[in-house]
């Protein structure tokens, strides 16, 4: 089943003050991730994407139309191809719903599936519908700063609150420093081992802010497997309300 998305954007303000304005503080690596963590979902959020998938025996395309409201509600649903349009995802508070319309049939899903993979692709639940901002799962620090290939990063490590519900040992990003952008992450499971690597690409505005509107997830133990998520269209801020994330939606496309 379907990887968590973010506002990216420093507000700058005048400063009405004559003399010199004194220098503006370093972010801390806690505020940078969390704005990558919210750069495509904003306080809301509506887009049409497609996912591209490709295993060792066979591959598949799939075009979909994917909303959020914060971190508490998100709705993923497949437009095509023909056989799979109408399945959908539905997440509202701590609820996980899967919608199947060959069968009419609507299905509760328990915590333990949301690493599960969405839809036979190399994203999880827990990927599409985004279940917590990383920065209440994990603490965070810096593990690089400086050039990479001439380009100016971050390099963030994640570690595991004590208390948190996460599937991975640790995770590692790469983020521009000029613009915010992320250029790659990295899972690895709880022994250490790298389970997936993300990588990000595409920069373009959509939506008013600038973002990657492809990005390609590679599990480390199948080489040449893949899944992409490629952005056609994207907008912020759209005035969403809860009520929207209903089951009737989730099953008829209705409110």
């Amino acid at each position: 089943m379907l990887p968590r998305a973010p506002s990216r954007l420093l507000v700058l303000t005048a400063s009405l003050a004559v003399a010199a304005p004194p220098a503006q503080a370093q972010p801390s690596a806690r505020d940078i991730v969390d704005r990558v963590d919210q750069l495509l979902r904003g306080r809301s959020s509506q887009g049409r994407v497609t996912m591209e998938i490709v295993t060792a025996d066979w591959s598949r395309s799939l075009d979909m139309e994917i909303w959020s409201l914060g971190t508490e509600y998100a709705l993923v649903r497949v437009l095509a191809p023909r056989k799979d349009a109408g399945t959908a995802t539905l997440k509202a508070g701590n609820d996980l719903w899967n919608y199947l319309p060959r069968v009419d049939r609507t299905i509760k899903l328990p915590p333990s599936l949301m690493s599960a993979a969405w839809m036979g692709s190399h994203f999880t639940n827990d990927d599409l519908v985004k279940e917590s901002r990383l920065i209440e799962d994990y603490d965070i620090s810096i593990g690089f700063s400086g050039d990479r290939d001439g380009v100016a990063v971050w390099e963030f490590v994640l570690t595991p609150k004590p208390e948190a519900a996460v599937v991975w040992g640790r995770i590692e990003e790469q983020i521009r420093q000029a613009d915010d952008m992320p250029v790659w992450a990295r899972y690895y499971d709880e022994r250490g081992a790298l389970a997936r690597s993300i990588a990000f690409s595409d920069f373009r505005r959509m939506g008013g802010r600038l973002v990657p509107a492809r990005m390609t997830v590679e599990p480390a133990d199948k080489p040449g497997e893949s899944t992409v998520l490629q952005y056609q269209e994207l907008a912020f801020d759209v005035g969403l309300e809860p009520s929207f994330f209903s089951l009737q939606r989730l099953q008829r496309g209705e409110r």
